[in-house]
This record gives structure tokens, C-alpha cells and sequence, in this order.
């Protein structure tokens, strides 16, 4: 079962926040996290059922450094649709 743990960080991009207006947030999570353990997240601590949710695998970007090539972790994205009305206080910019 997911934990709000499994939530890394909310983006707050030039991109996100222009979603955020239509009411659309954008979770990075840990990769083995599911659409429905998202809800179940959102449903039990924030209180609100989103009305959808898409998901996205991102993979590790390949750096180099001192020419040493090494990966970035991967990470899966949520982008959620929050019901009209519904906000959560904590997350507001």
C-alpha cells in the first residue's frame, strides 16, 4: 500500500504553474507508485478524490562529470486534476 512517503516533491515549473491555474498538479513520486495508490493518498490525507490522473515514467538523465558519466535517478510523474472548487492550502504557491 503507497504512503504519502512515496510523494517526493510537488514541480513547481514555468509549465506547472501555468496548470496549476486550471486546476492541475504535477507530483513526482517513486517509481513503483500506482494511479490508484495516488488517489488513495490524495483521498486519505488531503481529503479531496481527483477527477483524473495521468501518469508519466521519466527517466534518469545520462551527465558527465569531470569525465566521470554517471545517470540521474528515474521517477515517476503524476499530473492530477483536482475536482472545480477543490484546493489544498499546503500546496499553494
Amino acid at each position: 500500500m503507497a504512503d504519502i512517503t512515496d510523494i517526493k516533491s510537488i514541480l513547481y515549473t514555468e509549465k506547472t504553474l501555468g496548470l496549476q491555474e486550471e486546476g492541475v498538479i504535477v507530483v513526482q513520486t517513486s517509481p513503483r507508485m500506482t494511479k490508484n495508490a495516488l488517489k488513495e493518498v490524495f483521498r486519505e490525507y488531503f481529503g479531496i478524490v481527483p477527477a483524473r490522473v495521468n501518469s508519466l515514467n521519466q527517466s534518469g538523465k545520462v551527465k558527465r562529470f569531470r569525465g566521470l558519466t554517471g545517470k540521474q535517478n528515474d521517477f515517476k510523474k503524476f499530473y492530477v486534476k483536482l475536482p472545480e472548487g477543490a484546493q489544498i492550502d499546503s500546496l499553494a504557491v
